[in-house]
């Protein structure tokens, strides 16, 4: 892990992840938590340090809809510093979703592509929704999809169609609906109850859950990763 040659390792992907795993052992108040948690640390603050050198000179995201995508680590990254109480990391992560896609506005939504487990689009709002203020994250998204209450672009409100669950790429798209799912009720909550966006977000994060939770398990090329993206949708929000 030391090794220089290492800095790239995971990154950003399991870096996220592993402050994830951090994060509920934290939030976890037990004697078994705190054990877990204060022999996971060292690792953690490894991490946490190759996000603080790594963000600042990151000029641009990375924005596919697997591993690499930037927004989604960000996120996990983000509930980490908000469980950790680490104001230094929150801040950098708040300004780095800024840079990066604050300017934003008009999204094709050119999606899913074919091992899509993440929406480019969705990921990146539930990012800014992180971190911007409730009435500021609304601007932002009327400018970012402002023809959501018009259920356009249409791919983003549609689950992707899951051809083969045996085939270890086209299963991310039971991924990319969980996810997706997880992205919409984060934005649905986000807007007033009599708003049309909500409702709409509301009912295509349903949609999106129905058409893969009934497929967690059955294959191995999918159960063995795809209950961490349920979970993401199905778990109360973080305190």
């Amino acid at each position: 892990m030391k090794r220089s040659s290492a800095g790239g390792f995971e990154r950003p992907y399991g870096w996220a992840w592993l402050l994830t795993l951090q994060a509920e052992l934290l939030r976890h108040e037990t004697p078994e938590g705190r054990r877990w948690a204060l022999a996971l640390r060292p690792l953690a603050s490894d991490f946490i340090a190759r996000f603080k050198t790594y963000l600042p000179k990151a000029t641009y995201p990375n924005r596919a809809g697997t591993h690499g995508n930037s927004a989604f680590a960000l996120v996990l990254a983000q509930e980490y510093a908000a469980a950790a109480n680490d104001k230094g990391l929150a801040q950098l992560i708040g300004a780095t979703a800024r840079g990066w896609y604050e300017k934003d506005a008009d999204c094709q939504a050119w999606e899913p592509s074919g091992e899509d487990f993440l929406s480019p689009a969705l990921i990146e709002a539930e990012c800014m929704r992180r971190v911007l203020a409730p009435h500021a994250f609304r601007r932002w998204f009327a400018r970012f999809l402002p023809e959501a209450a018009q259920i356009r672009p249409a791919s983003l409100f549609a689950p992707a169609k899951v051809s083969d669950r045996r085939d270890g790429r086209i299963v991310h798209l039971d991924g990319l609906n969980l996810s997706r799912a997880w992205c919409w009720r984060g934005i649905a909550e986000s807007f007033p109850q009599n708003a049309p966006v909500r409702r709409l977000a509301a009912r295509s994060a349903e949609r999106h859950l129905a058409a893969s939770l009934p497929f967690i398990a059955g294959h191995y090329m999918g159960e063995h990763w795809l209950a961490s993206f349920a979970l993401l949708v199905l778990r109360p929000p973080p305190g």
